[in-house]
Formats: structure tokens, sequence, C-alpha cells
């Protein structure tokens, strides 16, 4: 078990990088979006090129920072019985949702949107808007963040069967804790 969750380790490390850089593409979007409106309205300047870098900046938070999510353990999840259930069952619960849905449907969206990137670099594909921008940096971030996904889906599963075998992780490496939402 020691190399794979040296793996994980990795995974996690990677994956808090990308979750920073979401959060700060959050923030730029902000900017942009001020910017923006502010040349727009006060100056009446402005650009589709501003307007779709506040697009691409959102895709990136999306899809950049899924994975994140994911090691957070933030995600949105069905909560009919996971909140009642004792936490050795939440895992098991865990591993069969990771290993029979997000698994398979993460690679599968990584796989299906690399053409999909591909064809637009190949093609140099430019936005049809004037003064807009070349798209593949936006496809870019779907096989990406998918991509991202399945590994952090491959590190959850990896620490959810170790605590299932006993095994003790490092503080910090496992988010398994669970509160209902707050509505």
């Amino acid at each position: 078990m020691a190399p794979l969750l040296a793996f994980s380790r990795a995974v996690d490390s990677m994956n808090a990088a990308f979750g920073r850089a979401a959060e700060w593409m959050v923030l730029l979007a902000c900017a942009v979006s001020a910017g923006n409106a502010f040349l727009r309205y006060g100056f009446s300047l402005g650009s589709n090129a501003w307007l779709e870098a506040q697009w691409y900046l959102f895709a990136g938070v999306v899809m950049l920072g899924g994975s994140y999510t994911l090691f957070r353990n933030e995600h949105v999840r069905v909560d009919l019985v996971y909140g009642s259930l004792r936490e050795r069952a939440r895992i098991w619960v865990d591993v069969i949702g990771i290993a029979l849905f997000l698994l398979p449907a993460m690679a599968l969206l990584a796989w299906m949107t690399w053409p999909f990137f591909l064809d637009s670099w190949t093609r140099g594909e430019m936005s049809s808007s004037p003064g807009g921008l070349i798209r593949w940096p936006a496809k870019i971030l779907m096989p990406l963040g998918f991509a991202l996904i399945t590994l952090q889906g491959l590190s959850e599963l990896i620490k959810r069967v170790a605590l299932l075998r006993g095994i003790e992780l490092p503080h910090g490496r496992l988010h398994a804790s669970y509160a209902r939402p707050e509505q």
C-alpha cells in the first residue's frame, strides 16, 4: 500500500495546486469583469477578447477546481441515506461510488473531450466574434479537468481502501467528515 499512498499524496498535492490556481482565477475573472464594465460603460471602450477571457477563466475555475473539490470532500452528493450511516459504511459507499460511477464517467469524459481540443488546436480555431481569442486554451481545460478528477478519484479510492484495511493515513490526508448542509 505504501507506493499507492505515495501516489495518492502526489495527486493530492498536484490537485491542491490546481485548486489554488482556480481560486486565483475567480479573483482574476472578477477583476476582468469589473475592468471590462468600467471601460465599456465609462469610456465606451470594450473588446470581445475581455468577455471571452472571463469565459475562459470561469472554465478554468470549474474544470481545474473540480478535482480539488473532490479532494476536500465538498462535492454535491445525494444525502438520502449517507448522512445517517456510520463512518465505515460511508467509506464503503464512497468506494463503490468512486469505482463504479466516478472513475468510469470521468475517464470516459476525458477521453471523449480530447479530440474536441485536438481538432481546435490543429486547426488554430479562433473565436467567430470580432477581436475574439483562440479557442484551444479553453477547450484543453475539459480533458485536463476530467483527467484531474479521475486521478483524484483514484487517490480517494486508495485512501478509503487503506482506511478499510486499518492503515492510518497522515493527518489531513482524508477529508471524509460529513456535515449536513444548512438550509
